[in-house]
């Protein structure tokens, strides 16, 4: 339930941030015994200060009251991405071309790897291509089971 009531917030909320200007980087639910949290990380070019949090925190906050999608009692916290950001659609991938990256899949590949931590270096419709110890590894997007920068 968890998965798709995540999918259902981030189908409910990313419209709204980006009419707000903000992007959805990253959405993560947490349900608890007696409540949840739900998690955002958002973004815009020129960065993001304490009052974007603010002001994206009181218009979810409203839409999250009137759509009322949470089954119990949450708490709702909106931060920047950070230093380690989530790559989670395409063009977040493309945006960091050239960049460190950790990559881990949602399945084994050579010899058992799953894990690896490389430069991003080309992004195109299917997937990405790091180079990692100086070998191109391509990997599809349906083989990504969680991305970020790496530090």
């Amino acid at each position: 339930m968890t998965a798709t009531l995540r999918e259902r917030l981030i189908v409910l909320i990313e419209p709204l941030l980006e009419r707000l200007g903000y992007e959805l980087v990253e959405l993560e639910y947490s349900a608890g015994r007696k409540s949840a949290v739900v998690r955002l990380f958002i973004d815009r070019p020129e960065g993001i200060r304490v009052e974007d949090c603010e002001s994206a925190s009181r218009e979810v906050a409203a839409l999250l009251d009137v759509e009322d999608p949470v089954p119990t009692a949450y708490t709702l916290e909106v931060s920047s991405p950070g230093f380690d950001r989530v790559l989670r659609k395409p063009a977040h991938f493309a945006r960091f071309a050239g960049e460190r990256v950790f990559v881990e899949l949602n399945v084994t590949r050579d010899a058992g790897r799953r894990r690896y931590t490389g430069t991003l270096v080309a992004v195109n419709e299917s997937g990405i291509t790091l180079e990692v110890d100086k070998e191109k590894v391509e990997v599809p997007f349906a083989q990504i089971g969680k991305a970020r920068l790496a530090s």
